[in-house]
Parts: C-alpha cells; structure tokens; sequence
C-alpha cells in the first residue's frame, strides 16, 4: 500500500508539473508549483515512514514552511508588480 501511495503522489507530482509549464496566467503557475511543494513534502513523509527514518518528518515541516513562505513572497511579487494602464494607474483586478 506503501508503494501504491507512493506511485499515486508522483504522478500528481507530474500532473503538477505539466500545469506549471502550461498555465495560462501566473497564478494558474503558482498554484500548480504549491501543488508541488506540497506533493513533496508528502513524498518526503512516506519515504521517512517507508524507511524507518523519523527525522524525515522534520525534514518534511521545514519543507512545508519554506514552501508557504516562498509561496506567499511570490504572491507579493505578482500583487505589486501589475502592468499600468495608459492613464498611469494600476489596474484593479478585483
């Protein structure tokens, strides 16, 4: 059942991946590269248990915080680096 888990995460690790590349907008590719953060550190906890190794869940909450953090600062980014209009004001997407 191990494996099955195993085999399952990586695929949606690849579906992630291939959303990344193809996504229409740049949120599109920042949810999908979330996805894949947090695919990972799943990957990183089941081979922790596959293996026996309880410092891999560690691993794996370090992973999870850099993760949101990077996903947050690259939110920020986008949020505040909008292309102006001709009238020189920010567009609203709200």
């Amino acid at each position: 059942m191990l494996l099955a888990a195993i085999v399952a995460v990586l695929i949606t690790m690849v579906l992630a991946l291939i959303r990344a590349f193809l996504g229409p907008t740049e949120y599109d590719r920042m949810l999908a590269a979330n996805a894949f953060g947090t695919k990972t550190v799943l990957l990183i906890a089941l081979g922790g248990f596959a293996l026996s190794w309880n410092s891999f869940l560690d691993v794996a909450l370090l992973y999870a915080l850099v993760n949101f953090v990077g996903t947050i600062a690259v939110m920020r980014f986008f949020e505040y680096s909008r292309p102006e209009d001709e009238s020189g004001d920010v567009e609203d997407i709200r």
